[in-house]
């Protein structure tokens, strides 16, 4: 029986959103998340190694994201770890209106509720993440009349479908993960959103459309530093940007460049 590697990782401070958002840039086939501690999952015959996580999480460290960690490696028998990783996603009340229902789930909606449909299939926005859910929220709050979205790191295309079903005319998402565009496209079709949402594999650098009223960013800091003038560039006069996946710590940073 093929057996596969199996890394528990755990990290002060842990910070579940953040850690498991970095460690999908590795070679791996699943994270689970527990209270205390992450496990990855990867091929027997993958090449990644403790040491290239350590040296990972080492880079991570000096951009003061994490003060210390421990990685234990060991392996373990082949099971299906899709089935295994759907064990661990439930139907996400966001708040009294916003439900995200994985397909795999049941769910009667309540009156007025706005149910969003996933089949996340490993991609990030599940509704699992306080940084997704926050975002949601947050777009609930302050989409007002905007007509026109970006959403950057679409993801599964969570908050790209949210904005349409929430009045948005044209929603554009934008991620550089081909199995995130072929997910997000997915899940526009079964919330039933195609006419008024599309996702493109693409940088922001190469978003070429007229400025968009809101943008959304649910990434990395240094990610969010890095494109902070293209977001900008692509806001119209007195638009509005929702960022997230940040630490508190993040927050004078973040200000004072996209405050300019």
């Amino acid at each position: 029986m093929k057996t596969h590697k199996q890394f528990n990782i755990t990290a002060t401070p842990y910070n579940v959103d953040l850690l498991s958002g970095l460690l999908w840039q590795l070679d791996i086939e699943g994270i689970n998340e527990y209270d205390n501690n992450l496990v990855i999952f990867a091929k027997g015959e993958s090449e990644i190694s403790k040491h290239e996580i350590e040296e990972f999480l080492e880079k991570i460290k000096s951009e003061n994201l994490i003060e210390n960690f421990l990685v234990v490696e060991s392996s373990i028998e082949e099971i299906n770890w899709n089935a295994e990783w759907e064990k661990t996603i439930n139907v996400i009340e966001v708040n009294d209106r916003i439900v995200i229902k994985p397909t795999f789930r049941e769910y009667k909606p309540k009156e007025n509720q706005l149910v969003i449909t996933i089949d996340p299939k490993m991609s990030f926005g599940t509704g699992e993440h306080e940084t997704t859910k926050l975002v949601l929220q947050f777009l609930e709050n302050h989409i007002g009349n905007a007509k026109r979205v970006l959403d950057v790191g679409s993801g599964t295309g969570v908050l790209g479908i949210a904005a349409s079903l929430l009045g948005a005319e044209n929603v554009v998402g934008i991620d550089n993960d081909e199995w995130c565009i072929e997910n997000g496209n997915e899940n526009i079709l079964l919330n039933k959103v195609e006419s008024s949402v599309e996702v493109r594999l693409s940088e922001i650098s190469n978003v070429k459309d007229e400025p968009f009223d809101l943008i959304l960013a649910n990434i990395n800091k240094h990610i969010l530093l890095d494109i902070a003038e293209s977001i900008v560039k692509l806001t119209v006069p007195n638009g509005k940007i929702i960022l997230s996946g940040l630490l508190y710590s993040d927050r004078e940073d973040i200000l004072s460049i996209y405050s300019n």
